[in-house]
């Protein structure tokens, strides 16, 4: 399996020794995230996140299946992840590596544990019918932090998607198009997000002593790290939780041991970045409303009624 270009010791030492410094490479502080950019598309459940040269694209779908036998009266959730090779050269189709595996679980704790969404509301007939909802996560590109891009792509495509109108009687199912009525959205309870921060160590490199333990503790973290950040990092951890401080999730994956109170830091810096992203997410699908209105059904009605 191809791997990912290491960076040379050089890079390493160029890197440590800035941050030492209190300096990025790219000029951020080190509670700065990239650019965001959150573009929805013109069908219902597409979003495109930009985070500096990262770039994820998710769509939701939903279609009509049998429950669970053992969840008779909720729906299916399921999120689908895909690295290509064309985000990087250590990806390859159809041989999920250690971070597709990482980004799989992060977003399945994060989304689906939390109850984000409203599994209930999927069902239509107990134990017969309900909706299946699946999210596609495509990576386009890879610059480093791809779980914080995907979970905001996520959840900003669920809250933008919506599902077919239906109706029972007398048993049959029907699911009308969006013609004949108009689509409804997910019963969305909360938007948890993804706030990974990565650590280094000021005084070693975090390599392992005689006694197998690592001989520095990491006492420098950083929010949105870059690829080239993420291969010199020592450790890293991420933070789910929403905009009122409700945790889903921490995720401390091995790595050089960090301070408790280190891990305090981090969350309340995270609750601030997660309300900025609850806020561009709001903003984007208020202005895609705003859009769809001016060229849409209100569009429509206002011409109907000036004949």
């Amino acid at each position: 399996m191809p791997r990912e270009l290491e960076p040379s010791l050089n890079e390493k030492a160029f890197l440590g020794q800035a941050l030492k410094e209190g300096l990025r490479l790219d000029g951020r502080g080190f509670d700065d995230y990239r650019p965001i950019t959150l573009t929805l598309g013109d069908e219902y459940g597409v979003a495109d996140v930009r985070l500096g040269n990262t770039r994820v694209l998710t769509k939701a779908t939903a279609e009509v299946t049998v429950p669970f036998s053992d969840r008779p009266f909720d729906g299916i959730f399921n999120i689908i992840t895909e690295l290509s090779p064309m985000a990087s050269p250590s990806f390859e189709a159809g041989r999920p590596n250690e971070t597709e595996v990482l980004l799989s679980r992060l977003l399945e704790k994060t989304l689906r544990r939390s109850g984000a969404l409203d599994t209930e509301s999927l069902c239509l007939s107990a134990g017969q019918k309900c909706w299946s909802v699946r999210v596609d996560v495509h990576v386009m590109a890879h610059d480093g932090n791809l779980v914080d891009a995907s979970c905001l792509a996520v959840v900003a495509a669920l809250r933008h998607f919506r599902k077919p109108e239906t109706s029972i009687e007398a048993g049959v199912l029907t699911v009308y198009t969006p013609a004949e009525r108009e689509p409804v959205p997910l019963s969305w309870l909360h938007s948890p997000f993804c706030i990974t921060f990565s650590y280094f160590s000021s005084s070693g490199s975090g390599d392992k002593g005689a006694t197998g333990e690592d001989e520095h503790t990491a006492d420098i973290s950083l929010l949105d790290a870059t690829l080239l950040e993420e291969q010199a990092r020592v450790g890293s951890c991420t933070i789910s939780l929403n905009r009122h401080g409700e945790i889903s999730q921490i995720a401390k994956l091995g790595g050089t041991p960090v301070e408790a109170v280190s891990i305090l830091k981090c969350t309340q810096i995270a609750l601030v970045k997660a309300r900025e992203f609850s806020t561009i997410v709001d903003k984007a699908l208020a202005d895609d409303a705003a859009n769809r209105d001016k060229g849409g059904l209100i569009a429509e009605l206002s011409a109907e009624n000036a004949r």
